[in-house]
């Protein structure tokens, strides 16, 4: 069986950033605010209100499911160390394999349970860029939550840089964790309910 590829999108003239030069530049005042670097990109963060309702509603549920000492959001997290000068990427949430209260550094991607991305203007780069970068690393599981798809793209079995398993699950469907087998959550969960469009 074949199995996906997933090809980063970085031009190959673009200036590839390192996290020493990201360090450079914020001590000279020319990076501020909340950004990531993937693939030597420095890629500014912000939030619509969709996408942070759903950022919202997914962090509520992991606290359901794996408590609210395990579920961090939007930390920066460390990828194999091939990876680690041209990518720091922060991902919308994190489930930890010990409480966050014990860590004094970014994880490791062996202290990853789970990666949850919202997807919202960014979903073709989070199931490829991303997707190849995390299973480079070995993260487990990571899910890409498609906030006008309304669905969660779950991938796990990481090997040789690509995800074995890939599923596409749709809001009547029930994704359950690797890490918490006991737990079913429901996909509709992760969304806010449809508005009611009036005649």
């Amino acid at each position: 069986m074949a199995y996906p590829t997933y090809t980063p999108e970085a031009s190959p003239t673009a200036i590839r950033w390192t996290r020493d030069d990201c360090a450079k530049l914020e001590k000279a005042g020319f990076l501020n605010g909340r950004y990531e670097l993937v693939e030597g990109s420095i890629n500014r963060m912000g939030q619509n209100m969709p996408h942070a309702n759903v950022v919202r509603l997914c962090w509520r549920t992991l606290f359901g499911v794996f408590g609210d000492e395990f579920v961090v959001s939007q930390t920066s997290i460390d990828v194999r160390p091939e990876d680690n000068p041209t990518n720091e990427p922060m991902p919308d949430l994190i489930v930890l394999v010990r409480p966050a209260g014990q860590f004094d550094r970014y994880p490791k991607p062996d202290e990853i349970r789970l990666i949850v991305e919202v997807s919202d203007t960014t979903l073709h780069y989070d199931l490829t860029t991303k997707a190849s970068l995390y299973a480079r690393a070995g993260i487990a599981e990571y899910w890409v939550v498609g906030v006008r798809e309304r669905c969660v793209t779950v991938h796990r079995r990481p090997k040789e840089g690509v995800y074995r398993d890939i599923s596409n699950l749709g809001e009547d469907m029930i994704v359950t964790p690797v890490d918490a087998p006991e737990s079913s959550v429901l996909v509709s969960s992760l969304f806010a309910p449809l508005e009611v469009q009036s005649s």
